[in-house]
């Protein structure tokens, strides 16, 4: 048995930043980050301020997210290209706990969830959360996309509600109606060129950043025409030029009771969010990430982000891709990133009073309809019904209840799924020799053959234990050939338990043939041991027993 060697496994833990800067790192790589991470930055900005305006917060704890949060998740993450701030699939989870616990909570939520991810991460969890059904991930994606399209509608068309909008999609929709009369033309204009630039520069210009470029003309023409549109500094006042002193929120066991449900939820989501994030970067770059060593940094960051004010820190799948496709070296790029953020904060803050609420409405609109994955959607519908189903589930449940419970009857329904499949995978059939077994000759010793084909676990088990049984109840010798069978499980350990003590009850010998070690082990384990049960290597080595045996037994021979 090797050894226990504490060393081998600090990879798993270490920073992709210490892995590239001793591959090496020069000037080059440098230049080629500073472009990639001003790159980032220019998406970042709008996207942060109004995913924290829609989360029911300030725009600059937007600010303060994607530069603390930024910053650790590249320093200390498990990619090389992961980008961290914050996410738009975490607004109606962080604009429900405001409404319940107030920012305060929200803070003291985040900082709980960071403690949750980094006892994940060192519990090696991530290693389990990739095994999470394709199905749900574009559910729970494509669910997102609606309740953020769905938050946007009251400032892309300008309306005021006279109480708090409600979360709820099924609630907002009513309020939403009730407001009609305070319809804004001016708004709505400002919100549809908006998004008709990002569409038609996407198309014209790619590499250009449409959403910075359409937030700047929006917010210029605004003041330049005195359009009456809600703006940045109309609704929050001026932005802060700098970042604020760290501090812990209010630790009471009232405010702990209150945050520790939103913190589970956020940590949840927030390292499916990671690693399903570091994964789209594998997949475009080639490389592996660590995924428990991206969880812990996640959970630190989402600890920075709360001491400064910030709220919950994630992957971002569309920057981090952003990231990759500008030429990114490593997690220098998302270093950088972060910087330029808070550049901006330093120097241009003053500007950001400016930006008008229905223009940010719009890139959240463009945001929504990009993550949602809509051929993968209309592929899983097709496909079949099972697949479809869980698809749909998982977008109904997003929608009408909640990120999490769409989330887990969604692995549910998904894990179900496969247990059907696998089940079915799992045959009994006639024993088809490949040696000297005759089973014309077997017939006259009594020896009855079956295969048994694919996991036996409990699914199987509970399907095919009582055809084995009827099988096993007139054969003096009863032998089941094992080479197809790659694993069991203690339900199918069990079944075939009973199944050897009514042979023995019956006075008939049962046979395993073929029996990998694991598998046998398993078995042993649960008792089938001789003489409940025989181990032979194959079918021949059974007819060779029970042919002495019947020599034995007959007359000829005393």
């Amino acid at each position: 048995m090797a050894q226990h060697n504490p060393a081998a496994r600090a990879p798993e833990f270490l920073p992709k930043l210490i892995t590239v800067l001793r591959e090496g790192y020069g000037l080059a790589d440098l230049r080629a980050d500073a472009l990639a991470g001003m790159t980032v930055a220019i998406v970042a900005l709008p996207l942060s301020m109004a995913i924290a305006i829609a989360s029911g917060v300030g725009p600059e704890r937007g600010l303060y997210t994607a530069i603390i949060g930024g910053m650790l998740v590249s320093m200390l993450g498990g990619s090389r290209f992961q980008i961290g701030g914050p996410a738009g699939a975490f607004i109606v989870l962080v604009s429900a706990c405001v409404t319940t616990t107030g920012v305060d909570g929200l803070i003291l939520a985040t900082l709980l969830s960071g403690a949750m991810l980094i006892a994940a991460g060192l519990l090696r969890i991530g290693s389990y959360i990739r095994f999470i059904p394709y199905p749900v991930t574009v559910g729970f994606t494509a669910g997102i996309a609606v309740v953020i399209l769905s938050s946007q509608l009251r400032d892309f068309m300008g309306l005021h509600l006279e109480a708090s909008e409600p979360g709820e999609l099924l609630e907002k929709l009513p309020a939403l109606w009730a407001a009609r009369a305070s319809f804004s033309v001016a708004a709505f204009g400002v919100a549809l060129a908006t998004l008709a630039f990002i569409v038609a520069l996407k198309r014209l210009r790619p590499h250009w950043p449409g959403m910075l470029l359409a937030v700047v003309i929006a917010s210029a023409l605004v003041a330049l025409l005195h359009l009456p549109v809600e703006t940045i500094g109309s609704r929050f006042g001026a932005l802060p030029r700098s970042l604020p002193m760290p501090g812990l929120p209010a630790m009471t066991p009232d405010a702990l009771r209150q945050a520790l449900p939103w913190a589970a939820s956020f940590a949840l989501l927030g390292a499916i969010e990671s690693l399903l994030s570091a994964l789209v970067a594998d997949g475009m770059t080639g490389r592996q990430h660590r995924s428990n060593a991206e969880l812990v940094a996640q959970g630190v960051a989402n600890i920075g982000a709360s001491l400064f004010g910030g709220f919950c820190v994630t992957g971002t799948i569309a920057r981090t891709a952003t990231n990759v496709r500008a030429g990114s070296r490593g997690p220098v790029s998302g270093i950088l990133h972060a910087l330029f953020v808070l550049g901006f904060m330093l120097l241009a803050a003053p500007l950001a009073a400016y930006i008008p609420l229905a223009a940010l409405a719009a890139v959240l609109v463009m945001v929504a309809w990009n993550m949602a994955e809509k051929e993968e959607l209309w592929l899983l519908v097709r496909s079949g019904r099972a697949d479809a189903m869980v698809v749909l589930v998982t977008v109904a449940l997003v929608i009408f209840r909640d990120l999490i419970t769409g989330i887990v009857v969604g692995v549910a329904l998904g894990g179900a799924v496969f247990i059907r499949r696998m089940s079915d995978a799992a045959t009994i059939a006639p024993y088809e020799p490949k040696g000297r077994y005759d089973p014309a000759e077997a017939g006259s010793s009594g020896l009855v053959v079956c295969h048994l084909r694919g996991p036996y676990f409990f699914g199987a088990a509970a399907r095919l234990g009582s055809v084995l049984e009827q099988i096993a109840d007139t054969p003096k010798g009863f032998a089941v050939d094992f080479t197809d069978v790659p694993f069991i499980d203690s339900s199918g350990a069990r079944a075939l338990g009973l199944l050897a003590r009514k042979t023995a009850r019956r006075g008939g010998q049962l046979f395993f043939t073929a029996v990998k070690p694991e598998v046998q082990q398993a078995l042993q384990h649960h008792g089938l041991q001789p003489p409940l049960v025989t181990y032979l290597p194959d079918i021949v080595a059974v007819e060779r027993i029970l042919a002495a045996n019947n020599h034995a037994e007959s007359p000829e021979s005393e």
